[in-house]
């Protein structure tokens, strides 16, 4: 019996704390789409994956015209010659794995760069909803994009705003005349 007085007391108490309980949303998916650092970086970003990927694509080219020599003079060459080819071709294309590996492999450049260039973007976004949050008096907010949440009031939204305070307070979005 005890228990189960507990047990009431507890659900009155936590139904009387989320009574005032202030709670809002946002879409971070949305922000970090519509922030113009966003745009700026992934410029940034996309000009370095180019050059990975130029890069990648010559020695990529250089190892199947080596292959191709390799295997049009093979029957030409003296056997010390064919071998020094061999393992220079070997050679080439370990290099070329190792490249790739380090350009594109699990905590390779690419995904480093992919950091570098997205985490102060990330807690920039982050900040800014903690500061219209406290500011407006909101005690949680809920993010969308994570898919948690299956309704909310457009009152309750501020994303829009935070996307207006960020671009705002960007360097690279132009001044208006």
């Amino acid at each position: 019996m005890k228990t189960r007085i507990t047990i009431l007391m507890l659900l009155a108490m936590a139904t009387a704390s989320f009574a005032d309980l202030k709670v809002a949303h946002v879409d971070s998916k949305m922000i970090f789409e519509k922030y113009a650092e966003t745009t700026k970086a992934q410029k940034d970003y996309d000009k370095q994956v180019k050059k990975w990927e130029e890069e990648a694509a010559a020695k990529q080219k250089e190892l199947m015209e080596m292959k191709e020599r390799l295997e049009k003079q093979s029957l030409m060459l003296s056997e010390e010659k064919k071998k020094e080819l061999e393992a220079s071709f070997l050679k080439k294309k370990s290099e070329y794995e190792q490249f790739v590996q380090q350009i594109y492999g699990k905590e390779g450049a690419l995904y480093q760069k992919n950091q570098e260039i997205s985490d102060p973007i990330v807690q920039k976004i982050k900040k800014t909803i903690q500061d219209v949050a406290n500011q407006e008096g909101y005690d949680m907010v809920l993010d969308r994009a994570a898919g948690a949440v299956v309704f909310w009031k457009k009152d309750n939204d501020l994303t829009q705003r935070v996307i207006e305070i960020l671009n705002k307070e960007s360097p690279t979005v132009a001044a208006p005349k």
